[in-house]
């Protein structure tokens, strides 16, 4: 008498995927049902919003066309209506701004993850986020009264040793002294300087979760090999916080775009297409519908609103390309944002 055994094929047991069955509890249910529901709720007043600018703006796209984009003067009374100017006003605080608050929010996260003792961290922590808490009009009051006038020396010192790059040329006001501090207030600069300390909170939270979830193997290993901190950083941290550190300087610029009270109470509205951020006068998209939406005629509140609606698309495309880039990466796999 003999007993067959019978064998199965290792290969075909590794190629049949396993059939996972998950039991959901009453309570379960109802939260994935009111995950799923608040989720698209979100979606539709996102879309409703954009239906509704869209909506607003037509009027004017089909009065103006496409000199809506390319007019840099806002002159209702003359029929002359555009925003490149207030765009490339919009581009310029933008890019200041992160131009501070990328190493400000790199370094920090950097600190708060590698260096910091435990109990310092959480205090850390508990600041960057308080400060992401702070309403914009602080800032703005802030900003216009106590960095405007050490802002406008350092934009006069760039003006000396930098006036040579057309960036930081300044040319306003001509028959001014090249000292007199008027040339260098409520400018793109001082502006883009306030917004930065409302972008950094954001940018910072990314990147700190990013290098929390390095693995630790690959950091004992680097360490193991005789690399210093910084050297297991440069190359074990900070190639991994990739994804996270662009998605994170992107929300940040997201925020950047839209920045609004700031904005208004420090700069000197005007509509001049210029690339010197150093110099008195600029406009901002969302500036501008804050200074005139008040007073609007029912063919300006059109123009203002399809004003918002291209800044909506702006920063929905920055938000969204700045989400798929961390959900994308090694990263930022587990990060919420």
């Amino acid at each position: 008498m003999s007993t067959a055994v019978r064998t199965e094929d290792p290969a075909l047991l590794a190629a049949t995927p396993r059939r996972l069955s998950s039991n959901q509890s009453g309570s379960d249910k109802v939260f994935v049902v009111l995950s799923r529901t608040v989720g698209a709720t979100v979606l539709a007043i996102t879309g409703g919003i954009g239906f509704f600018l869209a909506l607003q703006a037509f009027p004017t796209l089909r009065r103006y066309g496409l000199s809506f984009f390319t007019e840099t003067q806002w002159q209702p009374e003359a029929d002359v209506i555009g925003i490149a100017s207030v765009l490339v006003g919009t581009a310029t605080v933008a890019l200041v701004a992160m131009t501070v608050a990328f190493p400000l929010a790199l370094a920090m996260a950097l600190f708060i993850v590698e260096y910091a003792p435990a109990r310092l961290r959480s205090s850390l922590v508990a600041l960057v986020d308080l400060m992401a808490a702070v309403p914009s009009i602080i800032y703005g009051l802030w900003g216009f009264f106590l960095l405007q006038p050490h802002a406008s020396n350092v934009a006069h010192w760039l003006q000396t040793y930098a006036g040579f790059l057309p960036f930081f040329r300044v040319d306003a006001d001509a028959h001014a002294a090249m000292w007199e501090q008027s040339r260098y207030t409520a400018s793109a600069f001082v502006a883009g300087l306030a917004v930065a300390m409302m972008a950094m909170p954001m940018a910072c939270a990314v990147m700190r979760q990013v290098f929390s979830q390095t693995p630790l193997g690959e950091r004992e290993a680097a360490l193991a090999l005789g690399s210093t901190r910084w050297g297991m950083i440069r190359t074990v941290v900070l190639p991994f916080g990739r994804g996270g550190i662009i998605g994170g300087t992107m929300l940040g610029m997201g925020r950047a775009l839209g920045e609004t009270i700031a904005v208004v109470l420090i700069i000197s509205p005007s509509f001049d297409l210029k690339f010197r951020p150093l110099e008195v006068g600029t406009n901002t998209v969302s500036a501008l519908i804050a200074g005139r939406f008040g007073e609007a005629s029912p063919s300006q509140l059109s123009a203002l609103l399809t004003a918002g609606f291209v800044l909506f698309l702006i920063t929905l495309v920055v938000n969204t390309f700045a989400a798929l880039i961390v959900a994308n990466s090694r990263s930022g796999a587990g990060t919420d944002i």
